[in-house]
């Protein structure tokens, strides 16, 4: 029986995925085999030495303290591309909402004390201050082309936008999906320079933070339009809040209120909606419970932040063993020796590396005793040895 505790509230959707039989989910568990979690801060949290692996039913993992879970051997999976769609949609929202002046109308309008015939009249001379410009023509820059900044890339070319993308890190499959017509930036800096809108799909890490500021907000186009449906830190409030003052930016679009921004002209500020609908909700759920449910059953690690990817069917007959380890030489031969030198045979092994750990799956053809697992785990680097 495993045991999950989840953090945050988890969608049903995502919870029936983890069979009741052989799950025990709850809020408050003892020795827990996985955690489930949203929004729940574990920086502070004290980490229990039966962890495996952790479940971010979203794709940030601000609030996960990484490090520490590679060091002990434990995968961090996330759900990216689950909530694509949404976020989309508020991203195309929000250039609305930004080239149409609607919440800035909606505010006037809504704040009209009068009868009929005179709220009429005031509609009429208080609309020219409202007027604003199409999307058709105009130039979206995407920064980041995951799942989320490929779906906005996309239905923007369908909105008859011009769209540029700057993702150095994008992967074969990632190209597949996006539209040929997407153009490549040569750096972020060439971006800006030709973008009327600008939208981020990318993690808060130290290359990202204040990713616009100053400098660049005076290389931009003049009257820009910004979007941070991303993360809160890689713009700089107070650079575009100077730029809005000085007609450099036309509108700041953000999912990252503060006191800074509230009430500021040209600033609409969302409370964090990005991905606030059901069926993201649902959708991260699903995709994050069968992920941590496949690597506590079978070992395979599938969308984790800081191991590497390791499918491997399992061999018929066989008996399975997973190995977390350092990114260093001869841990595969050491593992291979000791198994070799307690008379098991090798079905099947899949090895693979991330930065500075490695995942090895091996099948054998005997069941594993006590003591080969107590040698491999007591091999220098070894970070965690799970029997399968």
């Amino acid at each position: 029986m495993f045991k999950v505790l989840t953090l945050n509230n988890i969608a049903v959707e995502g919870l029936e995925r983890l069979p009741r039989e052989q799950y025990e989910v709850a809020s408050e568990i003892q020795h827990p085999d996985a955690i489930l979690l949203r929004s729940f801060k574990m920086h502070d949290m004290a980490i229990p030495d039966s962890l495996k692996a952790v479940g971010r039913a979203g794709a940030g993992v601000n609030n996960i303290p990484v490090e520490k879970m590679t060091a002990a051997g434990v995968p961090v999976f996330n759900a990216p591309g689950a909530n694509s769609n949404a976020v989309k949609e508020l991203v195309v929202a929000g250039m609305l909402m930004a080239c149409r002046n609607i919440a800035q109308a909606w505010d006037f309008t809504r704040n009209i004390e009068a009868d009929d015939a005179e709220m009429n009249k005031q509609v009429e001379a208080g609309k020219k201050n409202y007027g604003g410009f199409e999307l058709p023509g105009r130039t979206l820059g995407v920064i980041g082309l995951g799942a989320i900044g490929r779906s906005v890339a996309n239905v923007a070319l369908a909105m008859g936008m011009k769209v540029i993308g700057y993702d150095p890190g994008i992967t074969v499959e990632g190209a597949w999906h996006l539209s040929s017509d997407v153009e490549k930036a040569t750096s972020v800096d060439d971006l800006f320079s030709r973008s009327d809108f600008i939208t981020f799909h990318v993690p808060l890490i130290d290359a990202t933070r204040n990713m616009i500021n100053a400098d660049r907000l005076n290389n931009m186009r003049d009257g820009v339009v910004i979007l941070n449906f991303a993360r809160n830190g890689i713009i700089d409030d107070e650079a575009v809040l100077a730029a809005i003052d000085k007609g450099k930016v036309y509108a700041y679009v953000t999912d990252f209120p503060s006191n800074l921004l509230k009430g500021k002209e040209k600033v609409i500020t969302l409370p964090h909606l990005g991905a606030s609908t059901k069926e993201a909700e649902d959708n991260c759920a699903i995709m994050v419970a069968e992920q941590v449910r496949d690597y506590l059953e079978n070992g395979n690690i599938r969308n984790s932040v800081n191991f590497p990817e390791v499918m491997m069917p399992r061999a018929e007959g066989g008996y399975r063993m997973a190995v977390a380890n350092s990114n260093v030489p001869n841990m595969l031969g050491q593992i291979s020796t000791n198994l070799a030198n307690a008379g098991l045979n090798i079905l099947d092994m899949l090895n693979k590396s991330k930065g500075e750990v490695a995942y090895t799956l091996v099948d054998v053809d005997q069941a594993l005793p006590d003591k080969v697992v107590e040698d491999i785990r007591a091999i220098d680097g070894v970070l965690s040895v799970r029997v399968l």
